[in-house]
């Protein structure tokens, strides 16, 4: 049995479109008092953009016709069918048996989170990684910070003890191997990140209000990148010269 059209998604609609399409979604959802997502989802599944142009005169809606004639079984009179059909319908519960792998071959808690993404589209869940993207580069700053050029890390990698004495093995990370670890790192995190911010304006609405988060993410990113520029400016490096002499000349 289908399942019952919920009220509130008409009513979402009818509210936006009092609104000539300017509400707000999430004003939306916060007087229909359902998730911001599931209004989201409603408008995109419904189409109400193009319903608000005049492009869509008819709704679909849940509901299932009755009647009274008896159904007929097979096909015209004298025709056997194909007893092979090229094209099926899925059997059902054959597909839930195979997705019940999910509880063999899944750990507990990736179950749980795939069920908790039920709710989320692919706008939602892109939003997601643009997040964890985005506190992933924040972070690298100040894992990976170099002061100076003589900013080396020593640690101890190995010892050696007998009677007679012993030894110690240090691994040095030298400055500059650093900060091309930390530059090749962030670009490879930055490439992720506008990717990410590509995929998702294709799919968000205009009045999506993450447009917004976006612009402020920006301006970390490239206040992020601006730092990164001044590690490289020091004022005690002197400009490097370079003397071409003929051959004889002394110095």
């Amino acid at each position: 049995m289908a399942r019952a059209r919920s009220p509130s998604r008409d009513k979402a609609f009818e509210l936006w479109k009092e609104s000539n399409g300017k509400r707000l979604l999430k004003d939306i959802a916060a007087e229909l008092n359902v998730t911001d997502t599931q209004v989201r989802k409603w408008k995109n599944q419904d189409k109400w953009d193009e319903q608000l142009k005049g492009n869509v005169t008819i709704v679909k809606r849940n509901v299932t016709k009755k009647s009274n004639t008896p159904k007929k079984s097979g096909g015209q009179a004298g025709n056997r069918g194909n007893p092979n059909p090229k094209h099926k319908f899925p059997n059902h519960n054959n597909l839930a048996t195979k997705h019940g792998l999910f509880s063999k071959f899944l750990h507990e808690e990736q179950i749980e989170i795939i069920k908790v993404m039920s709710d989320l589209d692919i706008a939602d869940q892109i939003w997601f990684q643009i997040e964890i993207k985005f506190s992933a580069i924040v972070r690298m700053q100040k894992i990976m910070w170099v002061n100076d050029d003589t900013d080396h890390l020593k640690e101890e990698s190995g010892s050696s003890w007998a009677d007679g004495g012993g030894s110690e093995s240090y691994k040095v990370s030298f400055a500059y191997e650093r900060y091309e670890s930390y530059i090749k790192a962030q670009a490879r995190a930055m490439a992720e990140y506008r990717n990410l911010v590509k995929q998702f304006l294709d799919l968000a609405h205009d009045e999506d209000e993450r447009r917004l988060k976006l612009e402020q993410m920006r301006l970390g990113i490239e206040k992020t990148k601006a730092e990164i520029d001044n590690m490289n400016d020091d004022e005690n490096d002197a400009p490097i010269e370079i003397v071409i002499k003929r051959k004889g000349e002394r110095s």
